[in-house]
């Protein structure tokens, strides 16, 4: 499978654990401090590339040393980073996130450089020589821009699927109803659906999603499974018993595993096991790039994992 992941890409430092921030100049003793490439494509391509895929990033990162960075840990994990531009005068997008002790993940981020990525940066012939295109975060590049993107992928017989990075608060629907027809894979969460819909009903909210042109909805709950939608209807696929440590990245792992699987010929609700099952490898430990573990083992925890409910 060759994958473009393309849109957000965002350096995280990560702390924990974090319960309160201390009073004034005060200090405090942590556990574990470190660094992870993230993002809605940048924390996708991390367990793409664990999975076995052959992954491309691009996206928009500063000419500073957090993008050297960035492109350092995407590059040791096995992903091919040279469509990656470098912005001389916007700073590369950066989370700092304070882990509290129940895996609640508060962020404090600057957008940066995202929100510059435009059609003169897109790799034409790369994105038509791959099997699936996974645009994370369209709102940010905009609509127009995210819609052309998706229908060249379309044109040219690549599978497409789509993250969402603002929480459902700041979405609209007019933000990204004009891309959906040429989403085959739209990957939100809960609170995004209900957002971006503009609907207060979680199954009506994904169902006007579909109508608007989207071929599958696969919403990620949290605890409470993940829910996929079609035309058809609807059917919910549990997630594991675990011990979270960190929730950061988990969305990313979803839609890695959910997009590998469709890859290889697997259906929508297999697809949706194997997503959250390497999402529950990635929240047992801290950040997006936690888990030395391959497909093989992926599969091996989806049928031997506890699952909830």
């Amino acid at each position: 499978m060759r994958v473009v992941t393309m849109g957000v890409h965002v350096l995280d430092v990560l702390v924990r654990p974090v319960d309160e921030i201390p009073e004034g100049q005060g200090a405090t003793l942590v556990e574990d401090i470190r660094m992870t490439a993230a993002g809605t494509a940048g924390g996708t391509a991390l367990t793409l590339a664990k999975l076995g895929a052959t992954v491309q990033s691009a996206g928009a990162i500063g000419a500073d040393a957090t993008g050297d960075m960035l492109v350092h840990l995407l590059g040791k994990a096995g992903i091919d980073t040279g469509f990656l531009v470098r912005r001389i005068d916007t700073g590369t997008s950066a989370s700092v996130l304070p882990i509290r002790s129940n895996g609640d993940r508060p962020s404090l981020h600057l957008l940066g450089a995202n929100v510059t990525y435009g059609l003169d940066d897109v790799p034409w012939d790369a994105l038509a020589e791959a099997t699936h295109l996974h645009l994370g975060g369209p709102e940010l590049i905009g609509v127009d821009i995210a819609a052309r993107i998706l229908h060249f992928a379309k044109e040219h017989g690549v599978t497409t699927s789509v993250d969402l990075l603002a929480p459902g608060v700041f979405g609209s629907f007019e933000q990204i109803a004009a891309a959906l027809p040429h989403v085959d894979h739209l990957l939100p969460n809960d609170d995004q659906v209900l957002g971006f819909s503009e609907e207060d009903d979680l199954v009506a909210g994904a169902k006007k999603l579909i109508d608007a042109g989207a071929g599958l909805v696969a919403v990620t709950r949290g605890g409470d499974g993940t829910l996929l939608v079609t035309a058809e209807g609807t059917e919910t696929v549990p997630v594991f018993e675990i011990d979270v440590v960190d929730s950061t990245g988990c969305g990313d792992a979803f839609s890695a595993g959910f997009v590998h699987a469709i890859g290889l010929g697997r259906t929508p609700y297999e697809a949706a096991v194997l997503g959250n099952a390497v999402a529950a490898l990635v929240a047992q430990g801290l950040g997006s790039d936690h888990g030395d573990f391959d497909l093989a083992a992926a599969d091996a925890f989806a049928a031997t994992g506890v699952r909830r409910g």
